[in-house]
């Protein structure tokens, strides 16, 4: 672990892997709740935590350097449940990039439980790990100009879900109906680093007759 100085008041703390950054994200919300950890801002990352807003940075940055990163403690909130049509137009690609028939792509995605890792991009999206690292899926050669809001799409080892319409070069296996930002709710975004995720598979919605 390195931390390492932002300006006067902030660190940034650099882990060796994903699931450090969510542990240390966790550690840091629980030190924070419990109070003792005085900050303003912990705004992770893919492989990096940043503190801002220390009355001690260098103080900080010598203890957490002096001991190893806690395991994730279990959740004890509920897990956020999204319905999803595994209708997306690259199912067939990633499919064939897994080697398994469309149908298990859905059964394989539905099965794992997520955990959101982090947010960025836009407002309301979550980056979300969960599957085992062999059904990583590459991005698009070519991104979409536009993906439409509530696309859920993979990767490399990400799954994420559009919370409006915007460019993209993901792999688009599903839609949902569930709206990710809403700046009437609060909090206004569904998802939060370390919010636990399942996606539950529906039927396609049939052309009207």
């Amino acid at each position: 672990m390195k931390a390492l100085p932002v300006g006067t008041d902030a660190l940034l703390v650099e882990v060796a892997s994903g699931e450090e950054a969510q542990a240390l994200l966790a550690d840091l919300l629980r030190r924070r709740a419990e109070g003792s950890l005085t900050v303003r801002e912990i705004v992770p990352a893919a492989r990096t935590v940043l503190l801002d807003g220390l009355s001690d940075p260098a103080r900080l940055a010598a203890e957490l350097t002096s001991r190893p990163v806690p395991p994730v403690p279990p959740r004890t909130a509920g897990t956020v449940e999204i319905p999803v049509r595994y209708d997306g137009p690259d199912l067939a690609d990633v499919a064939a990039h897994w080697g398994v028939p469309e149908a298990e792509v859905a059964r394989i995605h539905a099965d794992a439980e997520f955990r959101v890792a982090f947010c960025g991009f836009a407002a309301g999206f979550g980056y979300l790990t969960g599957l085992p690292a062999r059904y990583e899926a590459p991005r698009r050669s070519t991104p979409r100009t536009s993906v439409p809001a509530g696309s859920v799409a993979l990767a490399g080892p990400y799954t994420g879900v559009y919370p409006r319409p915007s460019p993209g070069g993901w792999q688009l296996i599903g839609t949902t109906d569930v709206v990710l930002w809403d700046h009437t709710r609060e909090p206004a975004a569904l998802l939060s680093p370390g919010t636990r995720v399942r996606f539950v598979p529906v039927a396609p919605t049939g052309p009207a007759t």
